[in-house]
């Protein structure tokens, strides 16, 4: 049995302080009082933070990350809950193909670790995955890295998914509008000689496939959105009904084109836009059009990340510092409340995907980190226990660390 005497935690009502005991599994609260966010400045108990966006690399990327190395990862962040991206060899399209993963996860997983499976053969766009056998195994259906570009395809996917009572989680780009690019098409790409990505390659899939999903009622997620316009669209999806949700990451809510440096660290897809991006998406996580942020933890070798802005894999670590990160820079900066934040990492992603975490309440299942709010640190990538060490934040001073993670009532990570 743990006990925290007198101390802040988060509930879908608001901030309460009091007595918090996990036994059996259980989170029990008592007594407990209302507190207002500004009483909230040491340490808070959260319900375990959830992503729905995370590249664990196992089978196949051994090299770059595991499951072990990644849910640890998580469980040093705060994380309970890690839905892991389907960009695998084998690539989970079949209950056969998904058998190492979901193997792996019960073997070695630190926190709950959900599967993505495929939503095409492959991810190759060509054909369904075993859509109706999978959907029972896994947390919805995704070729993240790959947008589906064939509309027909898509709209049979949904139709095939919405029978199944799953989600897609869309990977939206227009790849006839890359035209070999991987930084924004913007000012910095013309200024150093870059190719650009569009951001019509993102908002356009993205208009396509709201589209979609208003004509067959599917659950539709969009992954890392990065533009003004595709907030905009999502927004008036919204409006009218349709079954629509999204996701950034934080280095969209907090980086621009302007942060650019001629490295590794810089590239992911989408990448980084305009400032004018970036406070579109800040105004999207405020007003709840952006529902939830997560991080694409997407680890690679040092190597495959040391070959500057074009030579470089896309993808950034993220797990160990993205509460933080954002905490600092949007939270003690007044952009959105400690409450907003607390909500989208962790009550909309455990809503939306049916997690078990996002609320603090008596019986609760006992999955918790506890953060010291007051406490600052500098974010290292090599100090990380993921496998992977790029990230744009590197050398960042922040404030708020996760002091220990609870999951099933049981200690994984303790300071």
């Amino acid at each position: 049995m743990l006990e925290f005497e007198n101390i802040a935690y988060y509930t879908a009502a608001g901030f309460k302080k009091g007595k918090v005991t996990v036994s059996d599994g259980k989170v029990y609260l008592s007594p407990e009082c209302d507190i207002s966010k500004e009483d909230v400045d040491g340490k808070i108990i959260l319900p375990g933070l959830a992503d729905v966006h995370v590249h664990l690399r196992e089978p196949g990327f051994f090299y770059k990350e595991s499951i072990a190395t990644g849910s640890a990862a998580g469980a040093r962040g705060g994380y309970t809950a890690l839905l892991a991206m389907p960009n695998l060899n084998p690539v989970p399209d079949s209950t056969e193909h998904l058998a190492a993963e979901l193997d792996a996860v019960r073997r070695t997983a630190k926190i709950g670790v959900y599967p993505y499976a495929a939503l095409t053969v492959g991810e190759k766009g060509k054909e369904l995955s075993a859509i109706e056998e999978l959907a029972p195994l896994v947390a919805g259906f995704s070729d993240d890295g790959k947008g589906v570009q064939s509309a027909g395809l898509m709209r049979e996917a949904m139709m095939r998914v919405k029978k199944c009572g799953s989600i897609i989680a869309a990977h939206c780009e227009d790849e006839s509008l890359l035209d070999g690019g991987y930084i924004h098409d913007g000012a910095y790409a013309a200024a150093h000689g870059h190719k650009g990505i569009s951001s019509e390659s993102e908002w356009k899939m993205v208009e396509r496939d709201v589209a979609l999903a208003a004509e067959t009622g599917v659950k539709y997620h969009v992954c890392h959105v990065s533009t003004e316009e595709s907030v905009e669209i999502i927004r008036r999806a919204k409006a009218a009904g349709v079954d629509v949700t999204c996701e950034t990451a934080p280095h969209y809510l907090i980086l621009t084109e302007d942060d650019l440096e001629e490295d590794g660290r810089f590239k992911m897809n989408p990448p980084l836009r305009t400032a004018r991006d970036r406070d579109a998406l800040v105004e999207g996580l405020r007003d709840g059009t952006v529902d939830m942020i997560a991080t694409d933890h997407a680890p690679h070798s040092d190597e495959e990340k040391s070959k500057g802005l074009k030579g470089s894999l896309m993808g950034v670590v993220g797990l160990e510092f993205a509460f933080p990160v954002l905490y600092t820079e949007l939270v003690k900066t007044g952009r959105i409340s400690l409450m907003r934040l607390i909500e989208a990492m962790t009550t909309a992603p455990a809503k939306r995907f049916g997690l078990p975490t996002g609320d603090l309440y008596d019986g609760a299942p006992a999955n918790l980190a506890v953060f010291d709010l007051s406490r600052e640190w500098t974010v290292r990538g090599k100090e990380c226990a993921s496998k992977g060490s790029s990230t744009p934040f590197e050398g960042r001073k922040v404030q708020a660390k996760n002091t220990m993670t609870i999951y099933n009532g049981e200690i994984v990570w303790k300071e």
